[in-house]
């Protein structure tokens, strides 16, 4: 399964790179496949440890900020792996050809 999720601060002001850092470092630090770009930290894995890691990324953030927000989209597709990277190359392929 990959999750693409966002954990957003709320009520901290404008800058919230700090606080997007704190949840991004818990995503990096659990060794899992993952990515991240300016909207999105996509995570790949079984349920339970990706679901544990954006428990965790969201605890990171709520520990310094007095509410939170999170945006979650999952694609649940037994059997498949390398996800993050194989999907990318697909599209690569189709555009290159």
């Amino acid at each position: 399964m990959i999750v693409a999720f966002s954990v957003s601060p709320l009520g901290v002001g404008e800058d919230v790179g700090e606080y997007v850092a704190d949840a991004v470092r818990v995503v990096r630090e659990s060794g899992l496949p993952n990515r991240t770009d300016a909207m999105f930290t996509s995570i790949e894995g079984e349920w339970d440890e990706v679901m544990d890691v954006v428990k965790r990324a969201v605890a990171a953030v709520e520990a310094r900020a007095p509410r939170v927000s999170l945006v979650l989209k999952a694609d649940i597709r037994p059997g498949v792996t390398d996800g993050l990277t194989s999907k990318v190359e697909t599209v690569e392929r189709h555009l290159g050809a």
